[in-house]
């Protein structure tokens, strides 16, 4: 049995607001996907753009080159395609375009079937208030969590 491969992107969540969350496939090369269920594999200063003909690719996502390969290794930082329905990228597409949203990857993950998979979001930024707030609600959530455990004891 595999171990469960689960690569987050933390600072989506404090960076964007999330509005809508899809599920795309990745086109990966044998050396890719290898070094993936490694969990040799970041998302964290990556994004997506759509290329000149309407197609979803994931920028700066950064792929270790696997270990016991040959001279036939992948690039680490090279594009890599993303796979969602023709429905799904024409929204997506029309959103970034008119109102300026952007992509973001949440989350790499290696499906029950042993594809790789990844959560991406159309997210929108914060301002640095926003930020501000959600670490101010962060640092109660934990006071209030301190005081009920000692209260509970």
């Amino acid at each position: 049995m595999q171990p469960k491969i689960n690569i987050r992107n933390k600072r989506a969540r404090f960076e964007y607001e999330l509005l809508e969350q899809y599920n795309a496939g990745i086109v990966l090369g044998g050396t890719e996907i290898k070094s993936i269920r490694l969990g040799k594999a970041q998302i964290t200063e990556s994004f997506c753009e759509f290329s000149e003909q309407g197609e979803l690719f994931i920028v700066n996502m950064q792929v270790d080159e696997y270990s016991h390969g040959s001279h036939y290794n992948h690039k680490p930082k090279a594009l890599r395609k993303l796979l969602l329905q023709k429905r799904e990228l024409k929204k997506l597409h029309r959103e970034v375009k008119n109102s300026g949203l952007t992509i973001v990857p949440l989350q790499l993950y290696i499906s029950d079937k042993g594809i790789a998979k990844l959560n991406i979001a159309l997210a929108k930024g914060k301002k640095l208030y926003d930020k501000r707030e959600a670490l101010k609600e962060r640092d109660t959530k934990k006071d209030l969590d301190r005081i009920k455990k000692s209260f509970n004891s």
